[in-house]
């Protein structure tokens, strides 16, 4: 599913028109990026958890060539299922 089919999706099940279903997508795409950004936990009970993470620099390999490189450390965005996520998924 793509970002328009969403926007259909939740068009249809909120019954809220296109371009305000469009809207609250963006708006819910710009507040988790901005909390996450600045290192809020934006917790969804139930659906989930979206954070940001620390990954320390480390010794990586080229596969094609097998040389050694290293890799930078960065803050990496992260998002953990919640266990009512997890068993709509397994069902």
């Amino acid at each position: 599913m793509n970002k328009s089919e969403l926007i259909s999706s939740i068009s249809e099940k909120s019954g809220l028109e296109k371009n305000k279903s469009e809207l609250f997508l963006n708006a819910f795409i710009d507040v988790v990026t901005d909390s996450v950004a600045k290192g809020e936990k934006v917790q969804l009970i139930g659906f989930g958890t979206f954070e940001k993470r620390h990954r320390d620099s480390r010794v990586g390999r080229n596969p094609k060539t097998g040389a050694k490189l290293k890799i930078d450390a960065a803050d990496v965005p992260v998002f953990k299922a919640g266990s009512a996520f997890k068993d709509a998924v397994n069902r």
